[in-house]
């Protein structure tokens, strides 16, 4: 009887571990934040986002630093709402650029760094903006040979 007591606790132990294990995994993974915040909103306005994606990747020299959180129209443009990490300053005068990952590959915010001394708020707006490059009007543009 006791034997049985025994497996029957240690099963149940092992049950916890496990659902623990997976709800940490759940949560890390789906990239979602219950204790602090651990990243600040940022917002950019473009003429076009073309191909831009909710949660692609916001990057600075290479290294992601964050994710794009929302898109929506504003008055004839796109306003692109940004989560980047709390340990990355994005001064005033940065650039931010979609760029294509390989020749059609994902689009992604590449943030180009300032030199301001004054960092943007939570909250704030980078100014500076560049929409990505059209490959289709460039390839019509060489075809037919308006270069």
């Amino acid at each position: 009887m006791m034997d049985n007591r025994k497996t029957e606790f240690s099963v149940g132990v092992f049950l916890l571990v496990g659902l623990a294990c997976l709800a940490y995994l759940s949560l890390k993974l789906g990239q979602v934040r219950i204790w602090g915040d651990s990243e600040y909103l940022v917002q950019a306005t473009f003429s076009t986002v073309s191909g831009l994606k909710t949660k692609s990747a916001v990057t600075m020299a290479g290294v992601n630093i964050g994710r794009v959180e929302k898109i929506q129209l504003q008055g004839g443009s796109a306003l692109v709402s940004m989560r980047i990490s709390k340990d990355v300053k994005l001064e005033e005068d940065v650039i931010a650029s979609i760029k294509t990952n390989g020749i059609i590959g994902d689009k992604y915010i590449s943030i180009t760094p300032g030199a301001s001394d004054t960092y943007i708020p939570k909250g704030g707006k980078i100014v500076d903006t560049q929409p990505p490059v059209d490959l289709e009007e460039l390839i019509g543009k060489y075809v037919f040979g308006k270069v």
